[in-house]
């Protein structure tokens, strides 16, 4: 019996319908280690990961802790053997507050049975206080920003006290300083003798971290090493099976006449005289630190918020968007960077999700033309290369990089002249990231128009003919191609650095 095993996985599978998502996986923990899984969407990461945690049951295999087989039913039986999970799609309820969704499912009861709200607030309060989170314990969730729901995640998870805690994406919607809060907890929770299961697409951050990598492609293991045997090539050319030569397919593309423009756009408090335009076959990029309104300046213009004032000019007429249909008719369409709460119906099939936008195109006469709907949809998945085991797949059995490409295909059916990503690549694999890039580039070279908010700088600097920065609710700098980097990014993005002239 080797004691240095926390947790040892033996041969599981599972399937689901048209799928085998786990062929025969083998797979080991250290105690007090940090054990990273990498891998294509689509890879069987996260259902392995539901496996451990008793979300989903094993058609085969085993599962061992401290070299003892156990059999885990639910979560709740996971949990009291010393094991919890932040999911890569966050688990929350908009409508409850912060204490309530920290303690949910765990809430403690006093000696008549009743909860204990009084105890809810005080370990909620002790929480908040130690993790240095400036939230109230009463503070409603759907008030938080997607980066504060993903660190009440992760403080709920590592509030258990767990043995063995697996962060599935744990960084895809937080800012580079909360990463390095988190990366700190990580070594502090590994010196306590916490074994951590890591999934990530960040090639660049797992390797601070890793003690192993393990690759997975297809639902099987390719190879385990420790981080020391492996760089970042190795592991990419491992999960896709090929190398990767070119990550950003950006290319040279004549730029037209304006297609959008933008004159001292104000919403209140938010966002202050933001003014930018954008012209055919151009890809810009808006980046800032969290809360600097990038976000807030999109949903606007998608009339999912209101302007208070400004003007906005499309194909060369002046435009009053007031909803989200004023902006579909009018050729402009947003992904947005919070997927699961406005990009998807999460009980419905992919064939549904895709057909929201152009219902219009497949019922008429009364009827719903499924004919009509099935071949319209399968022609833009095959353009999309999203993986799926049929039409009629609900969307939320599919991984979080193969739910973006569906998000996407529902607004490409359109056939839009802007398309806004805000933050399109989170929590997807290199593969499908590359997917991303290159529909960018297609949409470019057909005139078309793509703005592009994103916190990862490289993807920006890597795709974008210019950059807009924003600092506090407005645009504090224009970057041109050539004057790419991410110091200077990061001088505007802090406020160290203001342009005289943005337009």
């Amino acid at each position: 019996m080797n004691q240095n095993i926390k947790l040892r996985v033996s041969q599981i599978e599972k399937s689901f319908p048209g799928v085998k998502a786990l062929d025969k996986i083998d797979f080991t923990v250290k105690k007090g280690s940090v054990h990273v899984l990498c891998g294509e969407n689509g890879a069987g990461k996260s259902t392995l990961m539901k496996i451990i945690n008793g979300v989903y049951q094993p058609d085969g295999g085993q599962i061992f802790i401290d070299e003892k087989p156990v059999k885990i039913n639910n979560p709740i039986q996971a949990r009291n053997l010393g094991i919890s999970m932040i999911f890569q799609e966050m688990n929350y309820v908009p409508e409850m507050t912060v204490e309530e969704n920290i303690f949910l499912g765990n809430l403690p009861v006093g000696k008549l049975g009743n909860v204990d709200w009084k105890e809810v607030r005080r370990r909620t309060t002790d929480l908040l206080k130690k993790e240095h989170l400036p939230y109230s314990p009463t503070t409603l969730l759907k008030d938080l920003t997607v980066s504060d729901i993903q660190m009440l995640e992760i403080i709920k998870a590592v509030s258990y006290n767990s043995d063995i805690i697996i962060m599935d994406e744990p960084t895809s919607a937080i800012t580079l300083k909360e990463v390095e809060k988190l990366f700190t907890k990580i070594r502090e929770l590994k010196a306590r003798g916490v074994s951590i299961i890591y999934i990530s697409h960040k090639l660049d951050e797992i390797f601070q971290i890793a003690d192993e990598i393990t690759v997975f492609r297809d639902g099987t293991v390719v190879e385990s090493h420790p981080k020391e045997e492996l760089d970042i090539e190795t592991v990419i050319a491992l999960m896709v099976g090929r190398k990767l030569t070119n990550t950003y397919p950006k290319e040279e593309i004549k730029i037209g006449d304006d297609l959008l423009k933008v004159e001292k756009l104000n919403n209140s408090n938010v966002y202050h005289d933001v003014s930018f335009h954008l012209k055919k076959g151009e890809i810009i990029g808006f980046a800032g630190l969290m809360g600097a309104g990038r976000t807030e300046v999109m949903r606007s213009l998608f009339g999912l918020d209101p302007i208070t004032s400004g003007k906005v000019t499309l194909k060369g007429k002046e435009v009053k968007i007031k909803s989200v249909r004023q902006s579909i008719e009018n050729g402009l369409v947003m992904l947005s960077e919070d997927r699961r709460r406005y990009g998807i119906i999460p009980v419905r099939s992919v064939k549904e999700n895709t057909t929201l936008s152009f219902l219009q195109k497949v019922f008429y006469k009364l009827r719903l033309h499924n004919k009509v709907e099935k071949n319209i949809v399968s022609d833009m998945f095959s353009k999309m290369r999203v993986k799926t085991p049929s039409l009629e797949t609900t969307i939320q059995s599919l991984s979080g990089g193969n739910q973006q490409k569906v998000v996407l295909a529902k607004w490409m059916v359109r056939n839009p002249d802007i398309l806004i990503l805000d933050e399109p690549t989170r929590g997807i694999d290199v593969g499908a990231k590359f997917e991303i890039y290159k529909l960018m580039t297609n949409l470019a070279q057909e005139g078309k128009a793509v703005i592009m908010v994103s916190s990862e700088l490289p993807e920006l600097i890597g795709m974008c003919d210019r950059i807009y920065v924003m600092c506090k609710g407005t645009i504090t700098g224009e970057i041109s191609r050539k004057d790419f980097s991410q110091e200077l990014i990061m001088k505007y993005a802090t406020g160290t650095l203001i342009s005289n002239e943005v337009n």
